[in-house]
């Protein structure tokens, strides 16, 4: 995964020094168990849940929530109400908190023990009531927060709070993340822009335009001897047609993108960025539009989003973190074409050139093909349908006061036939609920064409980073209904009209 740090999740306990030392050294002492069972469970090796000291006081809590504020190796806090803590000492410390938290709701002990509890073990353990009055501030001061209800050692508990650390590792991977933009946008297309001032202040992105002629100097800088290590590279990783007709043609355009590969990569390492753009309308100076370098560049993990679109590649970035070390993978992706067989309705999703080769089912073909658009040489790409299996898909737009996240799970299945004349890689997939229902809801809703499609991801992560960031995030279910859609958008447009007032 390129550039990706680890990070921490700090673990606080919540009590009172009226319970005295021993109790409160129990209380620790639970809290360590807990922290070692969560770095047990945990799927993020780069995370590390980290067991801080029990907060009895307003000063502790403060000085907790200051400490993991500065701390740039803390991504996100958990906190657990282990017996009673009075919520008024919570205030000042939640108010300049300014990680993602979580709220366990757990207490020690899996069951009540009939024959020998008493009022010693009924005062230890007061997470029943404790939890209570401190999601009542939490819920009074207006804070976001993730809330898991359960026993410590449960799965349930387990899955919830890995989905939460996913969604805050992704949420510190873009404060100050550094989008490229080679080019600008398509030209009077309308979803593919937006406001990046407001992107920035609600998401952390620093999105920047640079000319082609940025990136011409880089290409022009890449040496043979490095060139040819890179077609090495391809050969081994890829089936490339050798015995075609036009294999010499072939053979110059894989050196060609090998070329702008190193380039890019280059560009993109030096400026610290961790996510970009192209357009087939700025390609001044270059051989052919980017299609293999943006495949392999995503399938490292940057983000990427086509004709301009800051927005997806800032999306696919966060995908791209919260899926990090999943099955699956993550790609750029468009709804391109439809089948529209009343018995069985598909979405063969695609694009020019720029699908992951993480959702390659298989090992992906490297051809060179002729492009109708763009206007340069024939682009070398990788060919392969994704993987079956489930998936989501999801967009990020601008309305213009706010941004708003729609997300719908599908069902990535294998093209019912062949494709012997389409160049390109693609994804077919039946998307819930079905495809009429699917599209007009995604539709009325304001969705773009372009989306991240992710088999690595769950719609919950989504849930968690929508939460997390303020925005508003729209799900289209298996149980969606259109006119219970528009009821939902439109009191969502009331909500968030009268929340900026």
């Amino acid at each position: 995964m390129h550039d990706l740090d680890n990070g921490q999740i700090w673990f606080i306990a919540g009590s009172q020094h009226l319970y005295g030392d021993e109790s409160l050294a129990e209380v620790a002492a639970h809290g360590d168990r807990i922290v070692a069972k969560l770095n047990d469970a945990t799927s993020l090796p780069s995370i590390e849940f980290v067991s801080k000291p029990v907060v009895t006081t307003e000063d502790e809590v403060r000085v907790a929530c200051l400490e993991a504020t500065r701390a740039d190796d803390c991504i996100g806090v958990v906190f657990w109400m282990h017996t009673f803590s009075p919520a008024r000492m919570w205030i000042s410390g939640l108010r300049i908190l300014s990680k993602p938290w979580l709220h366990l709701h757990t207490q020690f002990n899996r069951e009540i023990p009939w024959g020998s509890i008493d009022m010693d073990f009924m005062n230890l353990n007061q997470s029943a009531h404790g939890g209570r009055e401190f999601g009542h501030i939490a819920t009074k001061m207006g804070l976001r927060r993730k809330i898991v209800v359960g026993h410590w050692e449960d799965d349930r508990v387990h899955s919830q709070i890995d989905d939460w650390t996913r969604s805050a590792l992704a949420w510190n991977d873009a404060q100050g993340a550094k989008i490229a933009r080679f080019g600008d946008n398509m030209r009077d297309v309308a979803v593919t822009d937006g406001d990046k001032v407001s992107a920035q202040m609600r998401f952390g992105w620093s999105v920047n335009g640079f000319g082609i002629g940025d990136l011409t100097d880089y290409i022009a800088g890449v040496s043979e001897p490095d060139v040819s290590d890179l077609e090495a590279e391809y050969a081994n990783r890829y089936a490339i047609p050798t015995a075609d007709p036009g294999s010499n043609a072939l053979a110059s355009a894989i050196r060609d993108a090998a070329r702008i590969e190193i380039g890019m990569r280059r560009f993109l390492r030096d400026g610290g960025f961790k996510a970009f753009t192209t357009t087939f309308e700025n390609l001044h100076g270059l051989s052919q539009l980017p299609g293999l370098a943006v495949q392999r560049l995503m399938s490292d993990g940057y983000g990427f989003g086509a004709e301009g679109d800051w927005k997806t590649a800032g999306l696919v970035r966060a995908m791209k973190v919260m899926g990090h070390g999943q099955p699956g993978g993550t790609s750029f992706m468009e709804d391109y074409t439809y089948h529209m067989d009343p018995s069985s309705m598909l979405v063969l999703g695609a694009h020019m050139l720029e699908v992951c080769p993480s959702l390659a089912a298989g090992t992906p073909s490297l051809e060179v093909h002729p492009l109708s658009i763009g206007s340069k040489s024939d682009p070398a790409r990788l060919v392969f349908d994704a993987a079956p299996g489930p998936a989501v898909n999801v967009c990020l737009v601008d309305l213009g006061e706010r941004f708003r996240l729609i997300a719908n799970p599908v069902s990535i299945i294998a093209p019912p036939s062949h494709l012997p004349q389409l160049p390109v890689a693609r994804a077919m997939w039946t998307p819930m609920p079905d495809l009429a229902t699917a599209a007009h809801a995604w539709i009325l809703a304001g969705g773009s064409h372009h989306t991240a499609l992710s088999t690595a991801v769950g719609l919950l992560p989504i849930l968690d980073l929508a939460d997390i960031a303020g925005v508003e995030c729209v799900v289209i279910r298996e149980d969606t209904s259109i006119s219970d859609l528009q009821k939902e958008l439109r009191w969502n447009d009331a909500y968030y009209h009268l929340k900026e007032r």
